[in-house]
């Protein structure tokens, strides 16, 4: 399994306020949450992100509240994969939960910019800037993980193996 996209960067401590404002938790529905996704931290996100572009960020992503939102807003709004140098372990196991790959490596995140062409490689977890010509090793998915990311998600993979 591969991502590919176009590269929109955030800092430390990104929390899920930010990635899906409390104003919109009314609704669950993923559609009407994609238009809101990290509109308080970059109001021009919804407008620019395209489907299968990546965010990277740096410590902490997906800190503050557990909701479920946030991974569900960002894998809505078309975003094929989250790098960050840590994750908040909540949303890390909120986002395989919901089918958005996500990826720890602190030497990505520090070497990849906005704007950058990044393809990852989940089997071997190997991430290449295409922009810059680098490339960086995360930790490979395993099998398991791919296969609820495949499946769209826990529920979705747990029903497929009770058919």
């Amino acid at each position: 399994m591969k991502a590919e996209g176009r590269v929109f960067k955030y800092g430390d401590n990104v929390d899920t306020d930010v990635i899906i404002p409390a104003r919109y938790l009314n609704s669950s529905d993923p559609a009407e949450l994609a238009t809101h996704c990290m509109e308080d931290i970059d109001k021009e996100f919804v407008n620019k992100v395209s489907k299968g572009d990546i965010i990277v960020a740096n410590k902490n992503f997906g800190c503050g509240s557990s909701r479920e939102h946030a991974p569900i807003a960002i894998k809505a709004a078309g975003v094929s994969c989250v790098i960050a140098e840590t994750f908040a372990r909540i949303f890390y196991r909120n986002a395989i939960n919901i089918g958005l790959p996500i990826i720890e490596c602190p030497e990505a995140a520090k070497g990849i910019e906005a704007g950058d062409e990044v393809e990852v490689d989940f089997d071997s977890g190997m991430i290449y800037n295409k922009t810059k010509g680098t490339q960086f090793k995360g930790q490979a998915f395993p099998e398991f993980m791919q296969k609820i990311i495949k499946a769209e998600g826990l529920v979705n993979y747990i029903n497929s193996q009770n058919q």
